[in-house]
């Protein structure tokens, strides 16, 4: 049962990325012959002084798209969980922006925040009227918010899924005791959903190292380097300046940081084989 999984893993995944970290010790334009460079490729990157800067603005692209859609995606998910009349609906009205293709959505909200021709400018709002994308603070504003738009549909259906998990008995019995709402919540729902909340933590903070495509089309690392991160330096390094073994260097960084990421996340949860838990992941 396992060895289809194990074959598609080593072919699309373990294949690659042993060539990837190959490239790394490499010297190649993309094109020609690609001869052996040892270290080099790595002490270049290393004592590049833009390396620390992209390394601080994936991890802050990292915390605070985390801050953002963890509470929203819970109480969606809650919310969607429960018995509403149009419950159907809104979850598939809710899901849509994970269905749009990120660079559409990146086209989108930059017609959409122009100061000139855009929406602030079409209902003449004063408030909507900003270079929301020449100042650095606006713009890592305006990533955090158009990523976490997209992305809380996906984690609010892991919230709603982990919901349902959760016996009823739990609840009934604490309205017994004359718990309401809020109560029930902090009290039943959250505690139950510590290793949902596990779960969906480790797909955000891995999934924020390969945040490109969006903050490529809407900022391209701009204004000045207040939205480059590791993912786009590693394009503009090998794709605009034909420097693979460099790129790869950073391809590298970028996985040995999500597996140390997905290694603490896993050990904060403190699964094992022995805790039957009742709800699900």
């Amino acid at each position: 049962m396992s060895m289809p999984a194990l074959v598609v893993f080593t072919g699309f995944g373990l294949i690659p990325l042993i060539g990837v970290l190959v490239l790394s010790f490499t010297s190649w334009d993309g094109l020609g012959d690609i001869h052996f460079a040892g270290v080099e490729s790595w002490a270049t990157v290393l004592a590049d002084p833009g390396l620390p800067h992209a390394l601080w603005v994936t991890f802050l692209v990292m915390a605070m798209s985390w801050a953002v859609q963890t509470p929203a995606s819970i109480l969606l998910g809650t919310f969607l969980a429960n018995h509403h009349r149009y419950r159907a609906v809104l979850s598939v009205v809710y899901f849509i922006p994970l269905l749009l293709s990120s660079a559409a959505i990146a086209i989108a909200y930059k017609a959409l925040l122009d100061p000139n021709f855009g929406l602030g400018a079409g209902l003449q709002i004063p408030l909507l009227v900003q270079d929301w994308l020449g100042d650095p603070y606006l713009a890592f504003g305006v990533v955090i918010f158009v990523v976490s738009w997209q992305f809380i549909p996906f984690h609010s259906l892991i919230y709603q899924g982990g919901v349902r998990q959760i016996p009823r008995s739990m609840y009934e019995a604490a309205e017994l005791d004359g718990a309401g709402r809020v109560r029930k919540f902090f009290s039943i729902t959250l505690p139950q959903l510590k290793y949902t909340i596990i779960t969906s933590s480790t797909l955000m903070v891995v999934g924020s190292l390969t945040f490109f495509d969006l903050i490529f089309v809407l900022t391209a690392g701009g204004p000045g380097d207040a939205t480059r991160v590791l993912a786009l330096d590693m394009y503009v390094r090998g794709w605009q300046a034909s420097q693979m073994g460099l790129a790869s260097v950073i391809a590298v960084i970028l996985v040995l940081v999500g597996l140390v990421l997905a290694l603490v996340l896993r050990r904060l949860g403190g699964r094992d084989a022995s805790h039957s838990q009742l709800e699900g992941a």
